[in-house]
C-alpha cells in the first residue's frame, strides 16, 4: 500500500518554545511532531501505540527559524511499516508555508512486559493500512 495515514496539528510558537537566540528551541520541533503523532494514533483509535513504541531513531533537518507568536503546522505521515518497526516522516511549516524542519522518526513495537521488538499486532497493521 502506498497511502499511509497522516495527521496535522497547528500551534503557536510560545515564549517557552524559544531559546536565547529568540527563535524556536530545537526541542520544540519534536514536541510539535509528537503532538501530531498523538493526533494520528488517536484518529486511528490505537491508544495502545504509545506505551509500546519506543523510538530507535530520530532525524531532524532544520531549514528555517520560527519566531515567538508565529503559527506553525506539524504534519506526520507513516512512510514505512515493517514487521516490528514503523517510520514516520514529518515536516513543520511556518504560517507562510515555509518548511522550517523535516525528518523521520522510527519506532519499534515492544509490548509491555517484554524487552525486545515483536511484530505489530494485526489490529494495528489493519488500522494503518486502512483495512
Amino acid at each position: 500500500m502506498d497511502k499511509f495515514p497522516e495527521a496535522c496539528v497547528e500551534r503557536t510558537v510560545e515564549w517557552v518554545d524559544t531559546d536565547a537566540s529568540g527563535h524556536q528551541h530545537n526541542s520544540a520541533i519534536l514536541r510539535w511532531v509528537e503532538a501530531a503523532e498523538a493526533e494520528l494514533f488517536r484518529s486511528l483509535e490505537l491508544p495502545d501505540y504509545f506505551p509500546s513504541a519506543p523510538r530507535v531513531q530520530q532525524v531532524i533537518n532544520y531549514k528555517a527559524k520560527l519566531w515567538f507568536g508565529q503559527r506553525i503546522t506539524a504534519t506526520v505521515k507513516v512512510s514505512a511499516l515493517g514487521r516490528t518497526s514503523l517510520t514516520m516522516a514529518f515536516d513543520v511549516t511556518s504560517d507562510a508555508g515555509e518548511v522550517a524542519a523535516y525528518g523521520t522518526v522510527t519506532a519499534v513495537h515492544v509490548p509491555n512486559g517484554t524487552a525486545t521488538a515483536e511484530p505489530w499486532p494485526e489490529h494495528f497493521v489493519k488500522a494503518l493500512q486502512g483495512s
